[in-house]
């Protein structure tokens, strides 16, 4: 995982302010959450970083790399939703292991990482 950097990021939809001159930095390994009540910004400043919405303005860094303008898919991060978005034909386990499989990496890895992600949030019990 690299740094995220969020750097005066701005969104605006016509006449409304989703998001407002925010500025953080997640740094690597760092556990980071953005709280607050409905229609605050959360969710359109994650879309921002995973590269599902556009700024208006301000940037989004992975690492020392300037992603703002690049595809969602060029980005290579991910995040979880507020409702349910697992896949319903998949376990625990595969729902977890779904990107790292998707990103092609060794099995025994996988597993690692899986089983950590578990640990952190406490569900071993689900796997």
């Amino acid at each position: 995982m690299a740094q995220i950097r969020v750097h005066h990021l701005h969104k605006a939809f016509a006449e409304f302010t989703a998001v407002q001159d925010s500025s953080f930095t997640v740094q690597d390994g760092e556990f980071f959450c953005l709280l607050g009540p409905s229609g605050c910004g959360k969710t359109t400043t994650l879309r921002m970083i995973a590269g599902l919405e556009l700024p208006t303005s301000g940037q989004v860094f992975l690492g020392d790399e300037d992603v703002s303008f690049k595809r969602a898919s060029a980005r290579d991060i991910a995040f979880c939703f507020q409702m349910f978005a697992l896949y319903p034909h998949m376990n625990v386990r595969q729902n977890i292991a779904f990107p790292l499989v998707s990103q092609g990496l060794p099995k025994a890895e996988i597993e690692r990482r899986v089983n950590e992600a578990a640990n952190t949030l406490r569900i071993t019990g689900l796997l």
